[in-house]
């Protein structure tokens, strides 16, 4: 069993060495990368000093491990059983809410790209939809993520009139915020919305939607298969400073 354990956690903590190597070749390098690096190298330390440990040691970092899949797994499953068909609306909301994600140089990343695919499905069915793309523009962006979505949502056939950039966020909270804001000016009656994001993601905007007043049902993209530790760790690590904030 000891030498199983170990055989586990060589490979586990090589595997996600690796994954970190190659998503920071193909994305951003953000906080959830070095998360990636952090738990491999930590998985690669406890099978080479296994018996050196503590025999507590030995038990909670196998557990902390087994927890750590366990909510990483509910957040992805959570996000990919998407709402927005079943309600009184039937898939014909007012608007849609597609929140940003990244964006190197000038166009969107593979993430983002995803978030913006289904927010193109949920168009084909619902032509009439407002679209409201929101993120500023961070340290390695040549433009807002706000614009560089409207440009690839334009060049996959939806009229610029129907788009409404929100380019002043940096983080969950204020895309919800913003975006309410405008799209109480151009519904002043009330309007139905559904969310678009990753389904990692899902969860917390919901919550922190529903913090600020805000009922939107979801749409959630699926990220890469290389991406998934990286966005489930970072977004561990999210909710809980949201809880610790009080925003959730």
């Amino acid at each position: 069993m000891k030498k199983v354990l170990r055989g586990l956690f060589f490979a586990a903590g090589g595997a996600l060495l690796l994954n970190g190597v190659h998503v920071t070749l193909v994305s951003n390098l953000n906080f959830g990368t070095l998360l990636v690096f952090a738990l491999g190298a930590l998985c690669l330390l406890f099978a080479a000093f296994y018996s050196r440990l503590w025999k507590w040691l030995r038990v909670a970092f196998p557990c902390g491990c087994a927890v750590l899949l366990a909510l990483c797994a509910a957040l992805s499953v959570y996000g990919s059983m998407d709402n927005v068909y079943f309600n009184e609306k039937s898939g014909a909301e007012d608007a849609l809410v597609v929140l940003g994600c990244g964006v190197r140089g000038d166009r969107v990343s593979v993430g983002l790209a995803r978030r913006l695919d289904k927010a193109l499905a949920y168009y084909k069915g619902n032509a009439n939809v407002l679209i409201v793309v929101s993120g500023g523009q961070g340290a390695q962006e040549t433009i807002t993520e706000a614009e560089a979505m409207r440009r690839y949502l334009v060049d996959f056939g939806v009229p610029d009139a129907q788009i409404i950039k929100e380019e002043k966020a940096t983080s969950t909270l204020e895309n919800l915020r913003f975006s309410d804001e405008i799209l109480r000016e151009r519904f002043p009656n009330g309007y139905s919305a559904a969310l678009v994001t990753s389904s990692f993601h899902v969860f917390r905007a919901e919550r922190i939607a529903e913090k600020l007043g805000l009922h939107y049902d979801h749409l959630g993209a699926p990220s890469k298969w290389y991406a998934v530790p990286m966005n489930n760790l970072r977004e561990l690590v999210a909710i809980a400073h949201e809880l610790v904030r009080g925003t959730i």
